[in-house]
């Protein structure tokens, strides 16, 4: 035990430690330790995460079954596949399988027998040598926003409550009834990008979804790696984000929706952008204060529900797709993204890009591609350059070319028709495929699952027919996640021509001047002749004889000419029997048409085809009838039908494209939205004026009018008005026409498209018919549910012209189309000849009547040998013009004033030919094109 004196002298020292550190004490206990918050953690990681890139995880490939596997999905193995794979840059091509397993393509080329027995009951597909290629990609579709069949109550891609909203979410709107999932499948379309409308500078976010139907049956179910934010969970904070994407709008539709010009919606995009940019900045701010441990008085993360999205796509996490036409809107844009520092994915619709390469090039982040439709322009002032050498242009660039369909603009069922038609104009076909299928996948941030065929990607494949490339090629099987979408698909044998990449003219001279005349290159006809012209190597010749269209096979031996002098064919035969001093009295022009055709020049009908130059400007236009059933008596001074052919503009764009794609006439009614049209006209599509000698072929063809549900008339009102005019026709100019129809001496034309509608004019043909005592001409057009009634029709003597030839259920009163081959056997056009029925092909929009002669081809391709060659002519000349009224009139000096055309390394009706000429006989000329 220590003394006294020791514990004395311990204490003192241990007083006097103390009172050397109690400075140090008092010190730490008026400093705290540093405030740490609860949610740190959960912030810091947060914080993290916001400088992470998009995109899949670097283990991705490493995956052994698809996260959209459906359990029960049998292996399948692929065999004897001609394999467009999509790697270098497309034009790998693989002759072998592919195997299919968890939702997943396991592997590509050719397997062992021992590769294969690992996988038990193995399904087997032979492709006996078809092509193989990715499942189609939409990149710009309204799926399901934009239903079919439309209806008030089901439209859900545009939201009119404010201009720039990027909180909104097409997926919010998605329905998953919509008739064309099944539809577009079968088109061989497997993912699409569902935009919302474009009524809005920044309209919202986009949801790439699988077409597949899922046993979910929800919309959620369809989408294809949605952001993690979309159910607000994470599975991993060390996995990167996933890819957004937005839908933004510049030019017309923004502001016309709101009523403001350009400089209004250029400022809803920087006000927008300023928002999400200062919210971005605070929250940098506030991660490098957290990163520091400064937490004292930081409070919670910045943000804010309404502009999160943006703030992702200032920080590049977002493929921003722009619906963007003209330089004016291209350059804002381009501005806005290098004010704000944020890539655009690409540009859609895109019309005037071809002409400004190096402005997009400018795009901060990189060049973005261009989504384009190939043939669909002029339908407003900014989409009045649109060119069909853009995508020809663009791949000269180097700018990454996509073909979209807009859906339902353009049925996307047919995208793959606008890949063709691209590589028709000039683009390489290695892109054309790839602008529907790889180019597309990578543009969307899924290029590292869909788009292409190799290992570890989603078992999205369609084995084709033909070559894909080629006109009519229709999918004989379409696989999404490994899963079959066909159930006893129709394929008909095509011949094996089409099993090649098609030829394709050459169109340099035309694209250059594209771009050489801003985009209006002049199309007025400049090289005309009146002297002899000797077509040489010339195959065959379809001619007008008796009504009908007849070929005549000239031979396979390039010793084939066709003599013409003064438009008319004097001599057609063997060189040796045509170059003769009798017959060559002087100098011909010589054209070889390197093994192509003479052809009679189609005619349009359905499109207002010169009665409108831009179709939504009015001023460029003739006008909408005024409707007496649905507004009330016309004013006395304008009593009586309206003629089209007063109406009549010549030289409009579409109406010259049309003229120099083969199509030489025109049938035109009156524009017309209720039940009266008025009467029809028939006129020369290549000539420069009405008083030009051959521009109306037929003043007054037929009376139009139209049977429709709407929000006006009943339909039983528009059947008791037209009872009513044809049992008692009214005094006037009206009734005296109504009066010819009953009397036989020009047909009734009725727009109509339900086949109740159809079943009641059948029944009204057949009352007036009793009780007159006469037969009368009626021709239903539009007439997408009259396949139901074939056999009815046929045995009434009603023809029908289908519009659009190939069907789809726009409204309700088209939604029993008969869609044809791989989902059914017939097609509408088939099953209404095959029941007599006289039969002719329509078209809907301006832009269009230009491919009439690649409808018409089609429709006989679907036909399976069932439709000729000269039928399917007669579709859209001879048969037209009798069921409207505007059959070719007798002329003693003409054998026939009807042109014909002339075609350069096939026919009319070929994907390969080129129009290079158009006999007319009625003016007495020749027209090089």
């Amino acid at each position: 035990m220590a003394p006294a004196s020791n514990k004395r002298r311990w204490s003192a020292l241990l007083g006097l430690a103390c009172l050397a550190v109690l400075p140090a004490a008092y010190q730490l206990l008026a400093q705290p330790p540093a405030f740490v918050p609860a949610h740190a953690e959960e912030t810091l990681a947060r914080c993290e995460a916001l400088h992470k890139p998009a995109g899949p995880p670097d283990n991705f490939h490493d995956r052994t079954q698809s996260d959209r596997f459906v359990p029960g999905t049998p292996p399948t193995l692929i065999k004897n596949a001609r394999i467009w794979t999509g790697l270098h840059n497309g034009t790998e091509v693989i002759e072998g399988d592919v195997l299919l397993d968890g939702g997943l393509i396991v592997g590509v080329g050719h397997f062992s027998s021992g590769e294969l027995t690992a996988y038990g009951s193995l399904k087997v597909v032979d492709a006996a040598g078809a092509w193989v290629t990715p499942g189609i990609v939409d990149i710009h579709s309204h799926l399901g926003d934009g239903p079919s069949p439309a209806l008030d109550g089901a439209e859900d891609d545009n939201s009119l409550k404010g201009t720039a909203q990027p909180w909104l979410r097409s997926l919010d709107g998605l329905n998953t009834h919509d008739d064309s999932y099944r539809l577009s499948i079968s088109g061989g379309v497997t993912t699409a990008l569902v935009l919302p409308g474009s009524a809005n500078a920044i309209g919202g976010q986009a949801f790439p979804i699988k077409l597949r139907h899922t046993d979910e049956r929800s919309p959620t179910s369809m989408l294809l790696e949605p952001p993690f934010t979309i159910n607000a969970s994470v599975p991993d904070p060390a996995l990167p984000p996933r890819w957004r994407h937005m839908k933004h709008a510049c030019g017309e539709n923004p502001s016309r929706v709101y009523k403001d010009t350009r400089l209004d919606t250029a400022w809803a995009y920087r006000n927008a952008y300023n928002t999400a940019f200062q919210l971005k900045k605070k929250q940098d701010d506030y991660c490098e204060k957290a990163t520091a441990g400064k937490w004292e008085g930081l409070g919670k993360f910045p943000d804010d529900l309404q502009w999160e999205a943006l703030v992702d796509v200032v920080r590049g996490r977002v493929k921003v797709n722009v619906h963007c036409y003209e330089a004016v809107d291209l350059d804002d844009m381009v501005r806005l993204t290098n004010e704000f520092q944020f890539p655009i994915a690409a540009f859609h619709h895109a019309h005037e890009t071809y002409l400004v390469p190096d402005l997009l090039k400018k795009t901060y982040g990189g060049t973005p591609a261009v989504a384009l439709f190939a043939t669909n322009g002029r339908y407003k002032r900014e989409a009045y350059r649109q060119s069909e050498f853009a995508p020809k242009i663009h791949a000269s660039n180097g700018i990454t070319v996509l073909m979209k369909s807009d859906h339902p603009v353009l049925n996307s069922r047919f995208l793959l028709y606008e890949a063709q038609q691209a590589h028709y104009y000039g683009l390489a076909d290695n892109l054309a495929i790839a602008s529907v299928t790889s180019n597309s996948a990578v543009v969307m941030g899924m290029g590292h699952r869909i788009g292409f065929v190799r290992k570890g990607w989603d078992a999205d494949l369609v084995i084709w027919d033909s070559h894909p490339l080629a006109l009519g090629a229709t999918p004989a099987q379409v696989f999404i996640d490994g899963v079959a979408q066909l159930d006893a698909p129709f394929v008909y044998p095509k011949p094996q021509a089409f099993q090649e990449v098609p030829r394709t003219p050459n169109f340099d001279e035309e694209a250059k001047e594209a771009v050489e005349f801003d985009g209006l290159p002049p199309l007025e006809t400049s090289n005309t002749t009146e002297g002899l012209v000797a077509f040489v190597n010339v195959h065959s010749v379809f001619s007008r004889e008796n009504g009908k269209i007849q070929l005549k096979s000239l031979g396979e031996d390039g010793d084939n000419v066709v003599i013409v002098r003064a438009g008319r064919v004097i001599c057609e035969g063997a060189r040796t029997t045509c170059f003769t001093d009798a017959i060559l009295n002087e100098e011909p022009t010589v054209f070889d048409l390197e093994g192509g055709s003479l052809s009679p020049g189609l005619t349009t009908f359905g499109a207002p085809v010169g009665l409108e130059s831009i179709n939504q400007e009015p001023s460029t236009n003739d006008g909408v009838v005024w409707d007496a059933l649905s507004k009330g008596d016309i004013p006395k001074i304008a009593e009586g039908l309206v003629r089209a052919v007063d109406g009549l503009q010549f030289s409009t764009r579409d109406a010259l494209i049309a003229y120099r794609y083969g199509v030489t006439h025109a049938i035109t009614a009156p524009v017309s939205y209720g039940f009266f049209s008025g009467l029809g006209t028939a006129f020369a599509t290549g000539v420069s004026n009405k008083l030009q000698k051959g521009a109306i072929l037929k003043e007054v063809t037929a009376v139009h009018v139209s049977v429709s549900p709407g929000d006006s008339t009943s339909v039983s009102t528009q059947i008791a008005a037209l009872r009513k005019l044809l049992l008692s026709p009214p005094d006037g100019d009206t009734g005296s026409w109504f009066a010819k129809v009953v009397d036989g001496e020009i047909p009734l034309v009725v727009e109509a498209h339900s086949a109740d509608i159809i079943a009641t004019l059948v029944l009204l043909k057949r009352e007036i018919e009793e009780k007159k005592g006469q037969k009368i001409r009626l021709t239903i057009t539009g007439a997408q549910e009259a396949h139901l009634l074939a056999k009815e029709l046929g045995e009434a003597d009603i023809g029908v012209i289908l519009k659009p030839a190939r069907g789809f259920p726009t409204a309700w009163e088209d939604r029993r189309i008969l869609p044809g081959p791989p989902l059914t056997k017939h097609t509408a056009a088939t099953t209404l000849l095959e029941a007599n029925v006289t039969l002719g092909i329509g078209t809907v929009e301006n832009w269009d009547t230009r491919n009439l002669r690649l409808d018409v081809g089609w429709t006989a391709l679907e036909a399976a040998g069932g439709i000729s060659k000269e039928e399917a002519l007669a579709l859209a000349s001879t048969s037209l013009e009798k069921l409207l009224g505007a059959e070719v009139t007798t002329d003693d000096s003409l054998e026939s004033p009807r042109d014909m055309v002339a075609t350069k390394g096939g026919d009319l009706l070929s994907l390969e030919a080129k129009v290079v000429g158009v006999i007319s006989p009625c003016r007495g000329v020749v027209d090089f094109l």
